[in-house]
C-alpha cells in the first residue's frame, strides 16, 4: 500500500505531499489541474522512463518519494536477496531526475538500478490509463492477460527456460553446420602453430639466461682479468684480504681474554672470513670456465632468434607464447571433437523439443480450460458495468510451426457490446467508453489471485456517465476491498464512492503556475461533487444531489 507520496519540482508541481489511505482514494479537479501529473510521477517512481523535460523550469533536479507498506512474499524476498538488499515491511523509494538526463533511484536509502526499480514496482503498483486501452487492442496483450488469469507464471517460466536452451542448442548446431569448411582450415592452422611452438620447447626464464650467457661470451677477456685480480686480492697476495682478516681475528681473540665485550665481534669476523673464502673459491671455479666459444655464441644467437620470432607471432613474451599454445590445443580439441559435439547437440535438441512441446501442450490445455472460465467471469462483470448484453470470447489457435518463449498459441479477445452482433476482434468493435469498462473488467478479473497492491486508474471512466459511471465506481469500490485503489476521475458518481477524496487545484501565484493537493472533509466533498454535477456555478439542486450520492455510498455493503 502507498502510504505517502512526496513530489518536488516535477512538471507544474513545486512541492506536494499526499497521505493516501486504504480503500478507494479519488483525485478530482478541473480539467488540466494536474491530476495526471501525479500519476506520471508515481509511474516514474516505480521505474518508468522519465524525461528531464519533466523537471520544473526553475529547478535542476526533480525528486519523487513514496513510502510503501507491503506483505512480503517469496518473489519479493528473492528480488531483494539477489540484489543484496534487506527487505522490510516499510519500503521508502526515492527517484531523482537530473537536468543532465540522468536519474538516480534509491530503495531504503540504498542506490539501485532502474531495472531493479521496475521489478520491484510490479509488486507495488499497477497503473491503468487511457493509453493502456490502445495496448488492449493488441493480441500480445491478450495472451498475457489470459495467462495471468490462468496462473501460468511458473509453467511459463519453465517453458521460457527450455525455449532459451532450445534456441541456444539450435544456434550452436547451425554454426557447426555453416562453418564446416572454416573448421577444417582452422584445424590446419592450429596444428601448424602448436607444432611450431612445441618444437621450440620454450622454457620460462630461458631468454634471460641466454642473454646473460651471451654477455659473458662477448666479455671473456674482461671477465678473466677481473676474476684473476679479485682472486689475487682475496687469497694469493701476501697482504690478501683473507690473511688480514685472519690476523685481525687472532688479535681480537687475544683482546677478548681481557675484555669480554670483544667476544661479540669474533663471530662476525669469522663469518666475514668464511664469506671471503667462499667468494675466493667461487671466483677460481668461475675463472676456470671462462673460455670464448664462437660455436656456443652462434647457438645462442640462433636460439634467441627463434624465441624472438615466436614472441613476435604469438604474444610478446615466452609466457604469452606458452599461453597461446595452451589455448590453441584447447581450440583444436574442440574443433576435432565437433563431429561428436554435433551428434550430442542433435540429441539434446531432440530432447529439448520433446520437453518444449510437452510443456507447450500443457499450457495450451490450461489456456483452453481457463478461457472458458475467463469468458464467463468477464461477461458477469461486464453486466455490473451496464453491458448486460455484451459477449466476450477468447480465441486460441495453436501453431506448432511457430515456437516462442510463450508457447505455440495465438490468443485474441473478441467482443460484442450489442445483442445480435457476432463478436469481433476488440480493435474493430469497442468504443472509447466500452474500452474503458472492458479494460477495468479484464485487468481486475485477471488479477483476482494477486497479492494486495496499489492499483491506479487514470480517467478510465472517460466517455461514460450516469448509470454506467455509477457501475464503474462500484466496481472500483469492490476492487478497493482487496487492493488500495487510486483513481483520477471526472465522474461525480465515482467521486461520491471515495473512502478518501483529494482535490487537485492549479493556481497562479506571482506569475507562476502551481499545483496543490488537499484532502477534503465531508462538507468539502459535497461542494466538489456538486461542482462536478453542475459545473462552475453550484446550485442548491446540485448540492442536494451530491448529498444524496454520498448518503447512498454510506449505505453500500461489500
Amino acid at each position: 500500500m502507498l502510504s505517502l507520496l512526496r513530489i518536488s519540482q516535477f512538471a507544474l508541481i513545486d512541492e506536494i505531499e499526499i497521505e493516501f489511505s486504504e480503500g478507494l482514494n479519488l483525485l478530482t479537479g478541473e480539467t488540466g489541474s494536474g491530476k495526471s501529473i501525479i500519476v506520471d510521477a508515481l509511474s516514474a517512481l516505480v521505474g518508468s522512463k522519465v524525461s528531464p523535460e519533466s523537471i520544473k523550469k526553475s529547478a535542476e533536479i526533480a525528486k519523487i518519494e513514496g513510502l510503501f507498506y507491503l506483505d512480503p512474499n517469496d518473489s519479493i524476498y528473492k528480488l531483494f536477496r539477489d540484489s543484496g538488499l534487506d527487505l522490510k515491511e516499510e519500503i521508502l523509494i526515492r527517484r531523482e531526475i537530473l537536468r543532465s538526463g540522468k536519474s538516480k533511484s534509491f530503495v531504503n536509502e540504498k542506490l539501485v538500478t532502474q531495472s531493479f526499480l521496475k521489478d520491484l514496482g510490479r509488486f507495488l503498483v499497477d497503473i491503468h490509463s487511457q493509453g493502456e486501452q490502445i495496448s488492449l487492442f493488441y493480441p500480445s496483450t491478450h495472451l498475457e492477460i489470459l495467462d495471468e488469469y490462468a496462473n501460468l507464471k511458473n509453467t511459463r517460466a519453465l517453458l521460457t527456460r527450455v525455449f532459451d536452451e532450445l534456441s541456444s542448442v539450435s544456434r550452436q548446431l547451425d554454426e557447426i553446420r555453416r562453418s564446416e569448411a572454416q573448421r577444417f582450415q582452422m584445424i590446419d592452422l592450429l596444428r601448424f602453430q602448436i607444432e611450431e611452438i612445441k618444437k621450440a620447447n620454450l622454457q620460462v626464464g630461458e631468454e634471460e639466461a641466454l642473454y646473460e650467457e651471451r654477455k659473458r661470451l662477448l666479455n671473456v677477456e674482461k671477465l678473466s682479468a677481473l676474476s684473476q685480480e679479485t682472486y689475487y686480492q682475496l687469497y694469493e697476495n701476501e697482504d690478501s684480504a683473507i690473511s688480514k682478516v685472519d690476523k685481525v681475528i687472532r688479535l681480537v681473540s687475544e683482546l677478548s681474554e681481557y675484555k669480554t665485550e670483544f667476544k661479540s665481534y669474533l663471530e662476525h669476523l669469522q663469518n666475514a672470513l668464511a664469506v671471503f673464502e667462499d667468494l675466493a673459491a667461487f671466483i677460481r671455479s668461475f675463472s676456470s670456465t671462462l673460455e670464448f666459444s664462437p660455436e656456443r655464441l652462434e647457438e645462442i644467437e640462433s636460439r634467441l632468434s627463434v624465441i624472438s620470432t615466436l614472441k613476435r607471432k604469438y604474444g610478446g613474451t615466452i609466457e604469452n607464447v606458452l599461453e597461446h599454445l595452451a589455448e590453441s590445443e584447447a581450440k583444436l580439441e574442440n574443433l576435432e571433437s565437433a563431429e561428436y559435439q554435433q551428434e550430442e547437440l542433435e540429441k539434446m535438441l531432440e530432447a529439448l523439443q520433446s520437453e518444449y512441446f510437452l510443456l507447450a501442450q500443457q499450457i495450451h490445455s490450461r489456456r483452453k480450460e481457463a478461457a472458458k472460465e475467463f469468458e464467463k467471469e468477464v461477461e458477469k462483470n461486464l453486466k455490473k458495468l451496464a453491458l448486460e448484453k455484451a459477449k466476450f470470447e477468447v480465441s486460441i489457435q495453436a501453431d506448432e510451426s511457430n515456437l516462442t518463449s510463450k508457447g505455440i498459441d495465438k490468443v485474441e479477445f473478441y467482443f460484442s457490446a450489442n445483442p445480435g452482433e457476432v463478436p469481433k476482434p476488440l480493435a474493430k468493435v469497442a468504443s472509447g467508453g466500452e474500452a474503458s469498462r472492458l479494460m477495468l473488467v479484464l485487468e481486475t478479473t485477471a488479477k483476482t489471485s494477486e497479492i494486495p497492491k496499489t492499483m491506479v486508474f487514470d480517467e478510465v471512466d472517460i466517455g461514460i456517465g450516469g448509470r454506467v459511471a455509477e457501475a464503474v465506481g462500484r466496481k472500483l469500490l469492490e476492487l478497493s476491498k482487496k487492493h488500495q485503489v487510486l483513481c483520477v476521475t471526472h465522474q461525480p458518481q465515482v467521486a461520491s464512492l471515495a473512502d478518501t477524496h483529494f482535490l487537485v487545484e492549479k493556481l497562479f501565484e506571482a506569475e507562476r503556475t502551481k499545483v496543490f493537493v488537499r484532502k477534503l472533509g465531508e462538507e468539502e466533498k459535497v461542494k466538489e461533487i456538486a461542482r462536478m454535477l453542475a459545473g462552475e456555478k453550484i446550485t442548491e439542486t446540485a448540492e442536494k444531489h451530491a448529498r444524496e450520492l454520498l448518503r447512498q455510498r454510506k449505505a453500500l455493503q461489500f
